[in-house]
């Protein structure tokens, strides 16, 4: 069924792959790719589909189903605000916009036109997210009481990263805790619930960036756990969920680490180690210490690619059949704890989200 015409806007390293995932898919087709740029246009000569400069020119000649909003966050919020008004849905990738203030109106343009937003938190379509979602809500670990998590790897400086049409990655608006930290937030918060409190310090001394390179974090969720995470994109390192899941190879090619983990939820009954699924637990109260070993097991994942299910939900949802996976509130909810996050950095200060 590829009634569902689709547009991505922004033909950069996650565009090129919301357009392989649309290509590929049995529910939708691309119909055009939306970017500035010679190469989109060499891109969408190559595939055979309408090149347009601008949104604005795709919404005044053709109304697509969806829109796939693959830009620099700093565009999110005027062409996620263009698609509302044209009432067209919108899977706008993350953050969903730069700033909180940006969000919130988004959310308003959408309610009061009645247009499906989704947010481009693929994770929430992981397979392994959903089974760690589940081993926590089945009370093995107990009351959980501890999380710890790591986004570390090193970036490289010469590969155009940070260079030509993604020199934005180097000024505010960029920077690790935005473009990287929110999956992480999206992630616990699915795992361990509302994130209420967070304590940050971050430094830019290494690459000397406007923007950050590194980051500590302090959280405490809204049932009293507390957590703590390293984020850090000069680290070398392959603690992050890129390198050790292996769910993002095709988008980064990132090897993976299948020894080590980067969440770790504890509880007062027991652990689990994400994503490798090792599994540590008491099996009753009286067997609970730490003189005392644990119960041991990997449970199994039956693998499958999030941006394929990302795209299958936007389809439903646009047919109407479902409702998204991931809300415009639930981006704009991620959105706040990584807005209280640079708060707290420029502060100094303990802040409440």
């Amino acid at each position: 069924m590829t009634d569902l015409k689709i547009a991505v806007v922004g033909a950069g390293m996650i565009g090129q792959r919301h357009i392989e995932m649309v290509r590929g898919s049995g529910q939708c087709s691309l119909c055009a790719i939306v970017d500035p740029s010679p190469e989109a246009a060499r891109l969408a000569e190559r595939l055979a589909v309408t090149h347009f400069e601008t949104l604005g020119d795709l919404l005044g000649k053709r109304a697509p189903d969806g829109v796939i909003v693959a830009t620099p966050n700093r565009l999110h919020a005027e062409q996620g605000l263009q698609c509302i008004a044209a009432g067209v849905p919108a899977l706008i990738e993350k953050p969903v916009t730069d700033t909180l203030d940006q969000g919130r109106e988004l959310v308003r343009a959408a309610k009061a036109a009645n247009v499906k937003v989704l947010v481009g938190h693929h994770r929430n379509h992981s397979a392994i997210m959903a089974k760690a979602a589940e081993i926590v809500a089945s009370g093995v670990l107990g009351r959980i009481v501890a999380v710890a998590g790591t986004t570390l790897y090193y970036k490289d400086e010469t590969d155009g990263y940070f260079d030509g049409p993604n020199a934005w990655r180097r000024e505010p608006g960029g920077g690790p805790i935005l473009i990287n930290l929110i999956h992480a937030i999206g992630d616990l918060r699915g795992l361990v619930g509302e994130i209420v409190e967070v304590h940050a310090l971050a430094s830019n001394r290494t690459r000397g960036f406007a923007v950050e390179d590194t980051a500590a974090i302090s959280l405490r969720f809204a049932d009293g756990a507390l957590g703590t995470f390293l984020l850090s994109d000069t680290a070398a390192s392959d603690h992050s969920w890129e390198h050790t899941s292996a769910e993002d190879m095709a988008i980064f090619g990132a090897a993976q680490s299948d020894d080590a983990d980067c969440y770790l939820i504890s509880g007062t009954m027991g652990t689990l180690g994400i994503p490798t699924m090792r599994l540590r637990h008491y099996g009753s109260p009286a067997e609970r210490s730490w003189r005392k070993p644990m119960r041991k097991s990997t449970i199994a994942v039956e693998a499958a690619d999030p941006l394929e299910r990302q795209i299958a939900n936007f389809c439903a949802v646009i047919r109407g059949e479902a409702e998204p996976v991931v809300s415009l509130r639930d981006g704009v909810a991620n959105l706040a704890v990584v807005d209280a996050v640079g708060r707290s950095v420029r502060s100094g200060e303990i802040i409440r989200v």
